[in-house]
């Protein structure tokens, strides 16, 4: 059967290293601000692979009123920054990796794959989680203590508009995209069928299903579905988060989106500090991991103590690296840092990561 020429609406370029860590078991030793760095030059921007092997969370944790999960153990996890400014708007970039046997003994693991779009220099994308430390030794790509990763990056390039003049026989409609989120979506807004409602301490009101919310979030499966009060509740008081935070938390369990974030690359870093907390209040993993995204790929002066004090409370081992990272990089930087409201508030929650700055201002001036 003849379906037609096809025609290329986009265009993209990729590039594809192997990367290897010699000595892997001497890496234990890296601080969790500490990373090795691989510089690509890809459709003419400079980028760079960071690679860390760290301290990403701790698993279950309980604390009071509720119960969250974290991603656990120490990881091999990679990120990918843009160093100059983009030479568009919106530019679009995946990072893909996988562990590979150069030996091509064993074949290679499942691919793991990110992607961003870069409004800025020094924007980075969300980090790719590839394996534990503990699956290290034997997952059977560690040969002789060295370990490699086969990495992509794919850049989108945009072609200019094509006009297409159909053919006399038309070729059958393409299945829509699915259509899943916009539903639940409009499940959310319409209210229709709602069988709980969440009062904020100002007062607002948020109507939203119970099945729905258990199904994204542990804390909601033993609120609802488990032996706490909220069980046969039609109505649950939320403390402590604003009614803007509390919709867009809503918003992202049925749509899996956070259009606050993702649509307006220069949003305040507020929002994204008050939905970590959130996030890591009620257990939704992959919002956390989008807040520490956009946090970590936006420290500047003013943010970086309330955000080092989030990754402090919240166990973002990642973005706490990052912050400390920026805080001891120069005597200028650490002074301007200290004369903030932040920084205040930080000594008096989280006196122990005084600790971990002095290490690290030290280990720059030596």
């Amino acid at each position: 059967m003849d379906h037609g020429r096809c025609t290329d609406l986009t265009e993209a370029v990729r590039s594809t290293q192997l990367l290897r860590i010699n000595g892997y078991c001497a890496t234990s030793t890296m601080a969790s601000s500490e990373y090795v760095k691989s510089r690509w030059n890809v459709d003419g921007h400079e980028w760079e692979v960071h690679l860390y092997i760290t301290h990403y969370g701790l698993g279950l944790q309980s604390k009071p009123r509720y119960v969250y999960w974290v991603a656990p153990g120490s990881w091999v996890a990679l990120g990918l920054n843009l160093l100059g400014e983009p030479q568009r708007n919106k530019l679009r970039a995946n990072l893909s990796c996988r562990l590979v046997d150069p030996s091509r003994n064993l074949d290679p693991s499942a691919e793991k794959s990110v992607s961003h779009i870069f409004g800025k220099s020094g924007s980075r994308c969300t980090t790719l989680l590839m394996i534990t430390r503990d699956e290290v030794p034997t997952s059977g790509y560690l040969m002789n203590d060295s370990l490699t990763l086969q990495c992509t990056i794919t850049v989108l390039k945009e072609l200019p508009d094509v006009v297409i003049i159909p053919a006399v026989a038309e070729a059958p409609s393409p299945l829509p995209a699915s259509d899943l989120l916009r539903h639940f979506g409009d499940l959310l807004q319409s209210r229709r069928g709602a069988d709980v409602t969440f009062v904020l301490d100002s007062g607002e009101r948020f109507p939203a299903h119970k099945n729905i919310l258990a199904a994204r979030s542990p804390v909601f499966m033993a609120e609802f579905f488990g032996h706490m009060n909220e069980m046969r509740s039609k109505s649950v008081q939320i403390q402590d988060m604003e009614a803007a935070v509390f919709k867009a938390m809503l918003h992202f369990i049925y749509t899996d989106m956070v259009p606050e974030l993702e649509e307006e690359p220069e949003a305040s870093p507020t929002m994204a500090q008050h939905l970590l907390a959130a996030a890591d209040r009620y257990g939704l993993d992959r919002l956390k991991l989008i807040c520490e995204g956009k946090l970590s790929g936006g420290i500047d002066v003013d943010t970086v103590a309330t955000s080092l004090t989030l990754a402090e409370q919240h166990n973002c081992s990642l973005l706490k690296a990052k912050c400390v990272d920026f805080i001891a990089r120069s005597p200028e930087t650490l002074d301007a840092v200290l004369a903030t409201d932040g920084f205040r508030h930080l000594v008096e929650s989280c006196p122990l990561v005084l600790t971990e700055l002095v290490r690290a201002a030290h280990g720059r001036m030596n």
